[in-house]
């Protein structure tokens, strides 16, 4: 073996070492790169999920159930007023409705309009009642159709109720009597009532009434009962 060669051996092998050396660490720059973006994405994931259900835990726990109830029903005298297309203005206060009909500009109608509760109970059981405007549902060509309608979506009753009991209270040197009364639907409401109905109601446990059934005009099964008077 020459010098040259003696002399080159030992150079090249640490040429080579160093170039694998080199590549090792750029391999490995790169793997540890990984490592961290995969890290942070990972991170950043678990933020996220955790804010999101953090957020959805929050509001599910403070939202209170709310429950939409038909309140009453009315019959309105109105004018067919712009014809829009297939739709129609109702006058006085243009009203916008489908205008299935046929009817003209001019013609003399009755609508049927709903009003409509929202019911929020709080802890203690009783509800905060918020009532929705009046929508207008239906057009009819006679007063009659429309009172027939009404007549399926409001009906009255004579039945007997479970009398929670009746009590006075006092003030300012005035009394007053009230009743309290379960309703079908399991609400308990209460009546103002005069001294000849305490005293009748006192020693009862039923009391009869009139109730009105308010049914939904989309959906007959919902109803809201409400309390009308007592029966005779």
């Amino acid at each position: 073996m020459s010098l040259y060669d003696q002399g080159r051996r030992p150079n090249s092998g640490s040429g080579d070492g160093r170039i694998f050396k080199f590549i090792i660490g750029i391999v490995g720059f790169f793997v540890i790169i990984a490592f961290a973006t995969n890290a942070c994405s990972n991170q950043s994931n678990d933020v996220w999920d955790d804010s999101a259900i953090s957020w959805d835990t929050s509001g599910a726990g403070s939202e209170q159930p709310n429950n939409t109830v038909p309140w009453d029903y009315r019959i309105l005298e109105g004018t067919v007023g712009d014809i829009i297309g297939s739709d129609m203005t109702i006058l006085p206060d243009n009203d916008l409705l489908a205008n299935d009909d046929n009817y003209a500009t001019g013609d003399k109608i009755w609508t049927l309009q709903a009003m409509e509760a929202d019911m929020t109970p709080n802890a203690d059981g009783k509800a905060s009642v918020s009532l929705t405007p009046w929508t207008t549902l239906k057009s009819y060509k006679t007063e009659q159709a429309a009172k027939d309608d009404i007549d399926k979506l409001k009906i009255r009753l004579k039945t007997e109720v479970d009398l929670v009991g009746v009590y006075k209270t006092s003030y300012q040197n005035q009394t007053r009597q009230f009743a309290v009364l379960t309703m079908p639907t399991g609400q308990q409401i209460k009546q103002p009532i005069d001294e000849k109905q305490y005293d009748k109601l006192k020693p009862l446990k039923k009391a009869s009434v009139v109730l009105e059934e308010v049914h939904d005009f989309g959906n007959y099964d919902l109803a809201y009962t409400k309390f009308r008077g007592w029966a005779s």
